[in-house]
């Protein structure tokens, strides 16, 4: 299959129709702004009814079924959609570039392409070291399309949709699986303070802060980082005073102070590598026989956790909270030998998490292998 390079501007109408709602102030439209498509699910997920009067100077342009919107703004996170027959008239953002299909080119086959590395990398190199990341029109309707002749667009074109439909109903079965798992989790922890004759403690009396810094072997070890998933490689190396860089062993829980209420909290378990994290994050210990920090960190993550750090907060717009806030927290806890029983049913729950998440990791890589045979291809000819 012989495949030639042609611009986009060759296989789309450019001239999209536009009007500005403000001109008729007291009538609804409907809004498709940037933040309505879903970057993941490559979809319009949410589009807002607006009057007139509010209108957006974005709001501009006038969408048909089939359009693919491509955002212009941070092309490297690939926000981009098909407009469903049900959004025939809508307005979209200027933030868009809308790519109206001609005769030589399909909706579905261009859809396809816009989701390719070839694609996304092209527009990555054109706002490479600028302060806002962000393409023209122009630029995007420049880009050269792997263009085939249209019979065979179609098939690729369905052979995609296809696929991304399987893709869709196996990426939601496996979130179904996480959230099962996590209800687990919620479901031993409650389970141990029923059980385990549970009694209030105030959580500066059962934990140890470790404030030290680790000194001159710090760069022994790796640089470890709070996520909303837990434990992982730290994005940025140690600048200056890296000695202050605080150790983390197994049995150790730590958090990001300024995103604790989002979820930024760590353990490093029994098979995770020791390593050192920011001298800024807060590093706790469960005090020997009263606490065991693998059940601690499940605790703190569950939504009893979740409503003791939510009661500590101040409504701050960037919350700040040190262990001295934390400590005057309250905990439910359940005698040690109970904890140490949960803790083990605990440890069970990581492998299952990550194997679930290796899945989920896998299938997102197969659209782009699909991708990569008919836009990568060695038959491309300019």
């Amino acid at each position: 299959m012989s495949i030639y390079l042609r611009p986009l501007s060759e296989l789309c109408d450019r001239r999209i129709a536009q009007r500005d709602p403000r001109d008729t102030p007291k009538v609804d439209f409907r809004y498709i702004d940037i933040g309505s498509v879903d970057n993941r699910t490559k979809q319009i997920e949410s589009v807002n009814a607006v009057k007139g009067a509010q209108a957006s100077v974005r709001a501009r342009q006038i969408v048909r079924a089939g359009d693919v919107l491509v955002s212009t703004v941070r092309p490297n996170l690939n926000a981009v959609a098909i407009v469903p027959k049900e959004l025939e008239g809508a307005i979209c953002s200027t933030g868009f570039c809308v790519l109206r299909c001609n005769s030589e080119v399909t909706p579905s086959f261009l859809f396809a392409f816009v989701q390719s590395v070839r694609f996304v990398n092209g527009l990555i190199e054109l706002v490479q070291g600028a302060l806002y990341p962000a393409v023209t029109d122009r630029q995007v309707f420049s880009t050269l399309v792997p263009w085939v002749e249209v019979a065979k667009q179609k098939k690729v074109g369905e052979l995609f949709t296809q696929q991304s439909s399987v893709h869709k109903k196996t990426q939601e079965a496996l979130n179904i699986q996480l959230r099962e798992v996590s209800s687990l989790v919620n479901l031993l922890i409650s389970h141990s303070i029923k059980v385990g004759r549970g009694s209030n403690h105030k959580l500066e009396d059962v934990l140890h802060e470790v404030k030290s810094g680790i000194g001159d072997s710090w760069s022994q070890f790796p640089v470890l980082g709070a996520t909303r998933s837990g434990l992982a490689p730290a994005l940025e190396r140690p600048g200056k005073h890296a000695e202050r860089y605080k150790h983390v062993t197994a049995g150790t829980v730590f958090y990001n102070p300024m995103r604790i209420l989002i979820g930024s909290i760590a353990f490093v378990d029994d098979d995770d590598e020791p390593g050192i994290t920011s001298p800024d994050y807060v590093v706790l210990k469960g005090k020997p026989g009263v606490v065991d920090s693998r059940w601690f960190y499940y605790w703190l993550r569950s939504p009893l956790g979740e409503r003791c750090i939510q009661s500590l907060a101040r409504g701050a717009v960037r919350e700040r909270m040190l262990f001295n806030r934390l400590a005057e927290g309250e905990i439910e806890l359940p005698d040690y030998a109970t904890q140490v029983k949960a803790s083990k049913a605990l440890a069970q729950i990581k492998p299952m998490r990550a194997a679930i998440q290796k899945q989920i990791a896998e299938l997102e890589q197969m659209p782009q292998k699909l991708l990569a045979q008919v836009f990568d291809s060695d038959s491309i000819r300019p």
